[in-house]
């Protein structure tokens, strides 16, 4: 018998709040044009239990890009939406959660 967790009352063996969090999310990935045509990677849809700060700062770290928070949109430089996916998906989030358009 699995143990139960005292914080959530699950079992622990589904994980944390966090994965459940994650497994929810519908995340849109698009690319804007800025002034003089420079390419912007927006992504956006994430819930009030994400930390999209703390996301913001380790997806620039991992892309190697700079970038911006902008309400609970992340702005990206340059075209990312491949690189981007595959860094959320790596983090935990469902490939069936992520659009790119």
């Amino acid at each position: 018998m699995s143990d139960i967790d005292p914080l959530t009352g699950l079992p622990k063996d589904l994980g944390t709040i966090e994965n459940i969090s994650k497994e929810k999310q519908s995340i849109r990935i698009r690319v804007d044009r800025r002034r003089f045509g420079k390419a912007m990677t927006v992504i956006e849809g994430f819930d009030s239990s994400v930390d999209v700060k703390a996301l913001a700062k380790d997806l620039k770290s991992r892309l190697a890009t700079g970038g911006t928070l902008k309400g609970r949109s992340i702005e990206l430089q340059g075209d990312q939406r491949e690189r981007a996916k595959a860094t959320l998906i790596k983090m935990g989030y469902p490939e069936e959660g992520i659009d790119i358009r």
